[in-house]
C-alpha cells in the first residue's frame, strides 16, 4: 500500500503565503499546523482561566477570604499547572498534531531553548522571543500555544531554571506565542506592514510577560520594604500600588531591553525568518489530506 498525498502530481497547497498549485501562488487562506476543536478550545480557555487565577490571586482575592491570607496558594497553584499544561497539550496533540507537525514542534523548541541561553546573565537580551511571536505567526495558534510552552520547558531543563516558577513560564510564553497567531490579517498583511505589527506586539508582549511573571513571585517578597511587598488581605488598591512600585524598582531594566531586542531582531531578520517558516509550512502541506493506495500486483505495470 503506497500513500499519496493528493491523486495528482501537483496538490493544490495554500499556506501563508497564498494558494499554490504546483509553483504557483496567489492570494489565500492561512495553513494552521493545529487545527483547534472544540475540545481543544475549550482546553485553552480553562487553562487559561486557571492562569488568570494562579497570577492574580493576590489581587483577586477578597480581603476577607481564606485564600487572601494563605501562604500556600502559590505553591497550589505551582503544582497544578503542570498537570493542566499537560493535558492541554495532550487535548491539543490528539485532535490536532500530526507527524509532521510534530516535526516542526520539536525543531523550533529546540531552537527556540537554544537561543534562550544566548542572553543569560544578561539584563534583557533574550532572542528566545522573537521566534515564539514569528512562529505562532505562521503556525497559528494552537500551534504558538504547545510551542511556546515546550519551548520554555526544554529552555528550564537546558538552562538548569527548573524550579516553581517554570509552569508559570511555560504558560505565559504559551499565551505570547498564541497571541501572535491571532493577530488579524494572516491573508493580507505581508512586506513591512506585517513586520511593524509583530514588532509592536513582540515589544508589547516581552514588557507584559515580564509584568505577569512578576505576580508569581510577588507574594513571596514579605520581607522587603512594606512600600513594595504584598500584604495579605489589604485591599485591592493598596496592593495594586504596591505590586507596580515592586514591578518599577525591579523588572522594568529588564522587559524593556527584552522589548528592544525582539523589535530588532524582528525588524531586521523577521522578514527571512517568516518567508523561511511559511516556505517550510508550505512543504509540509498540513492540510493536504494523505490517501492510501493498494500497490499494484508484482509483474504488473505501474500507472
Amino acid at each position: 500500500m503506497t500513500a499519496h498525498p493528493h491523486p495528482h502530481p501537483h496538490p493544490h497547497r495554500t499556506d501563508g503565503d497564498g494558494p499554490r498549485t504546483g509553483p504557483g501562488a496567489g492570494p489565500g487562506r492561512q495553513v494552521r499546523a493545529v487545527r483547534l476543536g472544540p475540545r481543544s478550545v475549550a482546553a485553552l480557555v480553562l487553562i487559561s482561566a486557571i492562569g488568570v487565577m494562579a497570577f492574580g490571586w493576590p489581587l483577586l482575592a477578597d480581603s476577607a477570604s481564606g485564600l487572601a491570607h494563605s501562604r500556600d496558594a502559590p505553591w497550589l497553584f505551582a503544582a497544578l499547572l503542570p498537570m493542566l499544561l499537560a493535558v492541554v497539550v495532550a487535548t491539543i496533540a490528539d485532535t490536532g498534531l500530526d507527524a509532521k507537525a510534530i516535526a516542526m514542534l520539536g525543531v523550533l523548541a529546540a531552537a527556540g531553548a537554544a537561543m534562550r541561553p544566548l542572553g543569560a546573565g544578561t539584563a534583557g537580551i533574550e532572542p528566545m522571543f522573537f521566534l515564539m511571536v514569528l512562529a505562532g505567526r505562521v503556525l497559528g495558534p494552537g500551534f504558538g500555544f504547545v510551542l511556546g510552552s515546550v519551548a520554555m520547558f526544554a529552555s528550564a531543563l537546558l538552562t538548569g531554571g527548573v524550579g516553581p516558577w517554570m509552569p508559570f513560564q511555560m504558560l505565559t510564553m504559551g499565551w505570547v506565542s498564541m497571541g501572535a497567531g491571532l493577530l488579524p490579517g494572516p491573508e493580507r498583511l505581508r512586506g513591512r506592514r506585517e513586520l511593524a505589527v509583530l514588532a509592536t506586539y513582540g515589544a508589547v508582549s516581552a514588557v507584559l510577560y515580564g509584568l505577569i511573571m512578576n505576580l508569581q513571585g510577588w507574594p513571596y517578597i514579605a520581607g522587603m520594604a512594606s512600600g513594595v511587598s504584598f500584604v495579605p488581605g489589604d485591599p485591592l488598591d493598596q496592593n495594586l500600588a504596591r505590586y507596580i512600585a515592586y514591578c518599577l524598582a525591579t523588572s522594568l531594566g529588564w522587559d524593556l531591553p527584552r522589548a528592544l531586542v525582539t523589535v530588532v531582531l524582528t525588524c531586521t531578520l523577521g522578514g527571512t525568518v517568516l518567508k523561511a517558516l511559511r516556505r517550510a509550512t508550505r512543504r509540509a502541506a498540513f492540510d493536504v489530506p494523505v490517501s492510501f493506495t493498494p500497490d499494484p500486483p508484482r509483474g504488473a505495470a505501474s500507472p
